[in-house]
């Protein structure tokens, strides 16, 4: 689920959400909101608003926005480190795209995040730097959540009420249930005593990190309920389109320098041993896979682990293992998915946001973009 907070007519049945990340979306719903901005300029100025008003009042802490997408702006640019140092000069300030795996920072950001100009870049991620070689302020990857997780964490009284806020808004939009698609630490023990307290008026799927899935199934084991389980793990195998970091069969048209096909974030190695350690659990896998190259990575990492061989999801029947986005899919990969028993996890109201980029950066590549029809025609568990 997406930064898109425009109001949406109530649909006249129950609905369920797929893909979501509810901590995010609530924490969101106070944030400084730029997903409407037609420009850098209108953004900057949001930015330089919100200073401001937080200099005003005194207000302690970070200027934190969400929802930048450059690639719908007139001139295709992020906001720059020193533009950003120009519009909040007195705290550190953090944008994040609306995809949340990239994101802009002013210095004191940068620095609180533990970066120097001459910081390598850290393992599955890119500080992105201009022609001299000096950080722009953009941070793709494993750089932007490095600098999230700079940001002061909420209490645990303060994350009950965020989230209580979060799923509420979820509900008034229709939804019953709702898979949440990255549960860190502490979060499964949130939504469990909102729903003790009655106030968790949804159902939830918990997705953990698969590099922690065993801590997390202890942990379940604890607090689940009824209405709260743990569903499975989840990996990354690529970034995004607007990051220019989904990884490709063949090269972007304008990539980032030296990484003509995007960004893979794990090795076929951590792929086997992912959907390893959720079997042995009696979990599946989701892992995310925009382009085409990481979705062809998942389904030959499948095929190694035998198909048909894992075990069916107790909370999802039929389903083996779930590949999240897909949003460019090799048709030689199409008849793969039913063959071994894999939820397409698609997601079409992407193609709101990232059109510019697929018509711009992968031009020879448009009648590759969510074959749903062929996925289909093909059997795939829907």
């Amino acid at each position: 689920m997406g930064n898109n907070r425009a109001m949406n007519p109530t649909p006249p049945f129950p609905i369920r959400e797929a893909h979501a990340h509810i901590a995010a979306h609530a924490r969101e719903l106070a944030m400084l909101n730029l997903a409407d901005c037609p420009s850098r300029e209108e953004a900057l100025e949001r930015v330089r608003a919100e200073a401001s008003r937080l200099r005003a009042a005194r207000a302690p802490g970070w200027l934190v926005a969400s929802g930048l997408r450059p690639e719908g702006w007139p001139e295709a640019r992020w906001i720059t480190r020193d533009e950003l140092d120009a519009a909040c000069p007195d705290r550190p300030a953090f944008v994040m795209s609306f995809d949340h795996h990239s994101g802009c920072v002013n210095r004191r950001a940068f620095a609180a995040a533990g970066f120097e100009d001459a910081s390598p870049d850290p393992a599955g991620g890119v500080i992105v730097r201009d022609a001299r070689g000096a950080p722009t302020g953009l941070l793709l990857e494993e750089a932007f959540n490095i600098a999230r997780r700079a940001i002061p964490e909420p209490t645990m009284d303060e994350w009950l009420e965020i989230v209580a806020r979060g799923v509420t808004d979820l509900a008034s939009h229709g939804f019953v249930e709702v898979h949440d698609l990255l549960t860190l630490p502490g979060q499964g023990e949130v939504f469990a005593k909102l729903d003790r307290d009655g106030r968790l008026p949804i159902r939830v799927l918990l997705y953990a990190p698969w590099d922690s899935i065993e801590a997390e199934f202890e942990r379940a084991r604890r607090y689940q309920t009824p209405r709260v389980r743990l569903a499975g793990g989840k990996m990354f195998a690529d970034g995004t389109l607007n990051s220019r970091t989904a990884w490709m069969l063949s090269p972007y048209r304008d990539p980032h320098p030296g990484m003509p096909v995007g960004k893979p974030m794990v090795t076929p190695e951590q792929i086997d041993e992912a959907i390893a350690r959720c079997a042995k659990l009696g979990l599946h896998l989701a892992t995310h896979a925009i382009g085409d190259g990481a979705v062809r990575a998942v389904l030959d990492a499948y095929a190694r682990a035998g198909g048909r061989t894992l075990a069916e999801s107790e909370l999802l029947p039929g389903v083996r293992g779930r590949i999240e986005h897909l949003e460019l899919v090799d048709e030689r990969d199409v008849p793969r998915f039913a063959a071994m028993g894999i939820a397409a996890s698609v997601q079409p109201c992407h193609l709101l946001y990232d059109i510019e980029v697929l018509e711009r950066a992968l031009p020879d590549r448009l009648d590759r973009v969510l074959p749903m029809r062929e996925l289909i025609g093909a059997g795939c568990v829907p």
